[in-house]
């Protein structure tokens, strides 16, 4: 009977759970396009524009081809957008 050998990649149980915790509601999404499209009321372009001028939040390059944006910079500048709104109105 031929035994294997351990490559260091076995693992209990405890140490796997351990090493990939289940996120908890505090911790940051990445929102691809098309959520912020939806979330912001903007179309693509329109996103595009206002982050090349800094009026929109800088996305995070995930890959040569891939962007997104972190949720909680998305949800910052939707709750300035609505209090400069209120500012201006009142």
């Amino acid at each position: 009977m031929r035994r294997r050998r351990s490559n260091g990649f076995h693992r209990n149980r405890m140490e796997i759970i351990e090493m990939h915790e289940i996120p908890t509601a505090s911790a940051d999404r990445l929102l691809r396009l098309p959520e912020v499209e939806s979330l912001v009321g903007l179309r693509k372009s329109a996103i595009y524009a206002r982050l090349k001028t800094g009026e929109f939040p800088p996305c995070v390059k995930l890959g040569p081809r891939a962007a997104a944006w972190p949720e909680s910079e998305i949800q910052a500048w939707i709750a300035d957008r609505i209090r400069l709104s209120r500012r201006g109105s009142a």
